[in-house]
């Protein structure tokens, strides 16, 4: 299988140059390991601590470990060994000069970060590694962040694959995961059905030890019927038959998973009215729409979840760009009491730019009435963008573009 280049490449080889010690998270089978092997000289050790034996080794006698296992190393799965970081943290400290030493890999980023920080404060770099983005399947050059001015559009557009809606249902019902995308699995509902069976069996029971398995597959079907919907924990936990801590505390796993993430809204002191609930969506739609029981890309778009799908294939795609591209951008939405909403609001270096999503190919200037709302905010209001079907890149007027969805 080909190996298809990363976006975080560079910016992984950067913190290498800096850092003792890099720590590479992100959601199983997004590609961490196969990155960091290609990354890797020949003089590298790889050591993954799916091996029970080492796994055990590493949790026993983590000083030992390291003694056999010596740096330039790449140690696979940390997650299963947080006894590793204080003897990590006296090897940054003895060896200060070998930047880029101990390559980790690890699968909850909210756990691992905060114990990379406790113990490895100053000397761990911490990157996010997602799914497969659009630019990286259907792009070429360069990614740049998102900017919302013409010629940086039009240049961002020329390198990219255009896509009708029918193709772009397609893409979001194989999803983003490399074994699919590589042709390795050449069924997507083969591929999420084992994935979820391994997600559940293993990382979920590693975070809840008595988790029902069946019942938390449910309730990870009920939060896909809620992409791109204010989040209703009161809905899920009478969907699963479950109290609102555990909807709570499964939600929690799912997030530090990286399998969902929520959109939270934007609000101030001069935005009064600004509700407070989240929206959900999930990393990769192909999970998604397998969670649906969407059978093929056609059923996917005729359905009764399409233009939520839609949406969150451009949120998960703008979250990708941002975060591929080293851009220090927000991104919130907005939504006031009066159920007037702006689907992303983007926020950068102190200004707020706009956006909406529409699946439509013919945009009106109606769509983004809800862009004034912004201007009591104590923030400058930018430049906005309605994202849509539309092929080409055009302008409803002076102060918001239409950009097509395959160019997010």
């Amino acid at each position: 299988m080909e190996y298809i280049p990363r976006d975080i490449e560079g910016e992984f080889l950067a913190y290498a140059s800096e850092f003792p010690i890099v720590l590479l998270t992100g959601m199983r089978q997004c590609g961490k390991s196969t990155m960091l092997n290609r990354l890797a000289d020949a003089d590298r050790s790889v050591v993954t601590l799916d091996d029970l034996q080492e796994r055990q080794l590493a949790q026993s006698d983590p000083q030992l470990f390291l003694q056999l296992h010596e740096p330039p190393l790449v140690i696979d799965e940390v997650q299963y060994a947080p006894e590793l970081f204080p003897y990590l943290k006296i090897f940054a400290d003895e060896h200060p000069e070998a930047v880029g030493a101990v390559w980790l890999t690890g699968l909850q980023p909210f756990p691992l970060m905060r114990l990379a920080g406790e113990s490895l404060a100053g000397r761990v770099g911490i990157l996010h590694m997602y799914p497969l983005s659009q630019h990286e399947l259907y792009g070429h050059g360069p990614l740049e962040k998102f900017d919302l001015t013409i010629p940086a559009l039009k240049e961002r557009l020329a390198e990219r694959k255009s896509a009708l809606l029918p193709e772009i249902y397609r893409r979001a019902f194989q999803g983003w995961m490399p074994a699919v995308a590589n042709g390795r699995s050449g069924n997507p509902g083969r591929y999420y059905s084992s994935y979820m069976q391994t997600y559940v069996e293993r990382d979920v029971r590693d975070l809840d030890k008595g988790a029902d398995v069946v019942q938390f597959a449910k309730f990870m079907a009920a939060v896909a019927a809620q992409v791109g919907q204010l989040l209703n924990l009161e809905s899920l936990t009478r969907d699963v038959d479950i109290p609102r801590a555990k909807a709570q505390e499964w939600l929690g796993i799912l997030q530090q998973s990286d399998i969902v993430f929520l959109l939270h809204p934007y609000s101030n002191n001069a935005l009064k009215r600004a509700i407070k609930t989240p929206k959900v969506y999930f990393t990769d739609t192909g999970l998604a729409a397998w969670l649906g029981r969407w059978s093929s890309p056609q059923t996917l778009e005729a359905g009764a979840l399409s233009g939520q799908i839609f949406e969150n294939y451009v949120v998960a795609e703008l979250v990708k760009s941002v975060g591929n591209s080293g851009d220090n951008a927000l991104l919130w939405f907005y939504r006031d009491r009066d159920a007037r909403e702006i689907d992303v609001v983007m926020e950068r270096d102190g200004k707020l730019y706009p956006i909406e999503i529409k699946r439509s190919a013919n945009p009106q200037k109606r769509d983004v009435k809800a862009f004034d709302l912004l201007e009591r905010s104590l923030l400058t209001v930018g430049e906005g963008a309605l994202v849509c079907m539309k092929e080409q890149l055009g302008a409803l007027d002076s102060t918001c573009l239409v950009v097509p969805a395959w160019g997010i």
